[in-house]
């Protein structure tokens, strides 16, 4: 598999996973992490995380193209942006990482450096979901 085609397809998972989604039934969570509370999460936190999303797509879409200069600007926003209010204490964490990872993006002198900073973006947001017990693929 070429780079090219594996960043398609790693842009093309993302869309998937970020993706409006109905929502699940509730599940008990699997781990020692609870999940929270439905009435936690409204329309303005999932527009915002639909705006991580957006960034992340245009990120993945710029180091596709071997634009690393490109790729700062997405990278930017990710790291720097104002939150939304009431994220739970354990998905913060998750945010955090993210938040470094794009620094790390941002700052990356070099197309390799970048994208390996990308994919912990990626394992993050994915990290997040499984904790928030959202299925990224339905």
């Amino acid at each position: 598999m070429n780079i090219h085609t594996f960043w398609i397809t790693a842009i093309a998972l993302c869309l998937a996973a970020c993706s409006k989604q109905e929502p699940a039934e509730p599940q008990p969570p699997e781990s020692d992490q609870a999940t929270a509370p439905a009435e936690e999460i409204d329309g303005a936190f999932i527009a915002h995380m639909h705006k991580h999303a957006k960034q992340l797509d245009d990120l993945m879409f710029a180091l596709a193209d071997g634009d690393l200069e490109a790729a700062g600007t997405p990278a930017y926003w990710l790291s720097q942006h104002e939150t939304v209010e009431g994220i739970p204490e354990q998905w913060r964490n998750y945010v955090t990482s993210m938040r470094n990872a794009a620094y790390e993006v941002e700052m990356a002198n070099n197309l390799e450096t970048a994208r390996a900073a990308a994919e912990e973006i990626s394992a993050q947001c994915q990290g997040c979901h499984t904790a928030a017990g959202v299925s990224s693929l339905e």
